[in-house]
């Protein structure tokens, strides 16, 4: 069995726009990646961390535990033995009370691949490799998350660069959401559902190439 970890935030989460519900796991990317990897037969297990809200390393000065750093350590140890990693953030760092560029954001997430390569797992089990997806990039907010987002669009602009070139540089693998899907028709941040199945089916292919043939006993 390989377990894989999705550690992301809304756009992960499933966070149906314009609405505080939640689309179901076979609606969602990390859903829509399993069932397509069990149905090509790779044994697989994604274990969703997703936080709404959730930036890479900086606090929400609303709403407590948005740092992505805290905890993370933490959390490939005890769902390790991990095949990989899926690191999809950034869009928070983008919200209307910070003042964070491209660069910012990618250098938190290279703070959060420290983490990850650097987390206290048992001897002898794998350091996950790690895929980074970058976010599409961000329309202009609408609807009800238009004040929290605002001006969002312009302040990442370069994300998809920057997060590419971070990836190289740190060794790890990486895919553009970009590349095939934008963001949500409704309210420009988010994924509808129909973006969800487009990205999941998408990773679905990257990841199946990033597996080992190895398979690890999950206790």
């Amino acid at each position: 069995m390989h377990q894989i970890l999705v550690y992301a935030d809304s756009l992960s989460w499933g966070i149906i726009p314009d609405t505080r519900q939640r689309f179901r796991f076979d609606q969602r990317w990390p859903g829509v990646m399993e069932l397509a990897l069990v149905s090509a037969g790779m044994p697989v297990r994604v274990i969703e961390n997703c936080l709404n809200g959730r930036r890479t390393v900086w606090e929400d000065p609303f709403k407590p535990g948005r740092n992505g750093l805290e905890g993370l350590g933490a959390c490939i140890e005890m769902n390790s033995p991990l095949a990989l990693v899926i690191l999809l953030l950034g869009t928070n760092d983008f919200q209307s009370m910070h003042g964070y560029n491209a660069w910012h954001s990618a250098q938190g997430l290279g703070a959060l691949i420290s983490a990850i390569r650097g987390a206290p797992i048992e001897p002898g089990m794998p350091v996950p490799p790690i895929l980074v997806v970058a976010p599409p990039p961000l329309q202009q907010a609408r609807g009800a998350i238009a004040p929290k987002f605002e001006g969002c669009e312009t302040r990442a602009i370069g994300l998809t660069a920057a997060i590419e070139a971070l990836a190289h540089e740190r060794g790890c693998h990486f895919f553009d959401a970009g590349s095939v899907t934008p963001t949500s028709r409704v309210d420009g941040v988010h994924l509808d559902e129909d973006q969800h199945r487009r990205l999941g089916e998408a990773l679905a292919l990257e990841v199946q190439a990033l597996l080992p043939e190895e398979l690890h006993e999950i206790p």
